[in-house]
């Protein structure tokens, strides 16, 4: 199978470096609406990652990163290191589940670090932001190919994926629909089952847009029919993302993820996790001790302002799940495959 590089031209993004401003792609707004928003300081680049117009893991590191340079870009002459400082503290504060962002930052802060001028920040953490987003694109290439040597496939066939994973959520191809997008490049692929993803329907607005723009097989389906796919024996693989994995290989992703797990042993179908080796936290030792966001009901309550149930009605709405590293045959990064993870594999790899 062939190898791919990073030079390799790609179509949709979900953000662009203009030297002086971070152009995203408002994600809230698809697939109805192409809007991007132009955001020329740190705190807009903040508040565009709280508010979710940029998701994905990667792209919020690559975007903090950016932040940074635009911090430095924007500071005066007068205490500029404790403005960028005080812009890093900011965009830290935007989401806090995401690993990516805080390996970015500290990345960020170790070049600020050795700056001596204000003029060699701008320079140096602009270009350092670049290189997160180059990096970035150049695993998600190398993700795929150590996610097929997993799944050796013999003929063309069938996955299941959670979430967006792809271009919008990262530098430019995608992790677990990078996977997806590589099998059908190969002629490997029969068909997407993309599910929903509520409560924010990233499978509907983002994951099926962009499979749809690029002509590749996908069939969307609610959340609660995963099982059903599943048991018709259609589905080889479920295949997922991931925002942060811990020491031991759990690994928590967008909420929703556990349950394809569960599912996935039951019908015998493999359960593959792909993202980048930032994403891997091998300080914590385990998925109990990640930070789980929480949003507002209202995202549950209603869509775009059109309520589905009682105002008042108490709602739980975490962002993310926790799926243990004993019901995932493989963690795939960049720098290669963890099958069956565990302590020692994690270790082996990632130490």
């Amino acid at each position: 199978m062939a190898k791919h590089t990073a030079n390799r031209s790609m179509g949709t993004v979900a953000l662009r470096w203009q030297g002086d401003s971070l152009e995203l792609l408002d994600q809230r707004l698809l697939p109805a609406e192409e809007h991007w928003i132009k955001a020329e300081g740190a705190s807009g680049v903040a508040q565009c990652i709280t508010d979710m117009v940029v998701r994905g893991a990667p792209a919020i590191g690559i975007s903090a990163a950016y932040g940074v340079a635009l911090a430095a870009r924007h500071a005066g002459a007068g205490d500029w290191r404790a403005e960028v400082h005080k812009a890093i503290d900011e965009l830290a504060q935007s989401r806090p589940t995401a690993v990516n962002l805080f390996w970015a930052l500290e990345r960020m802060k170790g070049v600020f670090e050795r700056c001596e001028s204000l003029a060699e920040a701008t320079r140096q953490l602009a270009a350092e932001a670049v290189h997160i987003h180059e990096e970035d694109l150049a695993a998600n290439l190398a993700m795929a190919d150590h996610a097929l040597e997993v799944m050796a496939p013999e003929k063309a066939m069938s996955v299941l994926t959670h979430c967006n994973t792809g271009a919008l959520a990262t530098g430019g191809y995608g992790t677990a629909l990078g996977v997806i997008r590589r099998l059908h490049e190969e002629k490997l692929l029969s068909r997407v089952y993309a599910d929903e993803t509520r409560p924010w329907l990233q499978g509907s607005r983002l994951t099926a847009w962009e499979l749809t723009r690029d002509n590749i097989p996908v069939t969307l389906n609610a959340d609660g029919a995963a099982a059903a796919i599943m048991a018709s024996g259609k589905v080889k693989w479920v295949v997922v993302g991931a925002d942060r994995i811990t020491a031991n290989g759990d690994v928590a992703n967008k909420i929703g993820t556990y349950n394809l797990a569960v599912l996935a042993r039951h019908h015998k179908v493999g359960f593959m996790v792909v993202a980048p080796s930032s994403t891997v936290d091998m300080a914590l030792a385990s998925g109990e001790d990640i930070p789980i966001e929480e949003r507002d009901g209202t995202e549950v309550r209603e869509i775009r302002g059109i309520p589905l149930a009682p105002a008042g009605v108490e709602v739980f709405n975490p962002v993310f799940d926790v799926t243990p590293a004993s019901l995932i045959d493989a963690i795939v990064t960049e720098k290669g495959a963890v099958r069956n993870p565990n302590i020692t594999g994690m270790r082996a790899l990632f130490a």
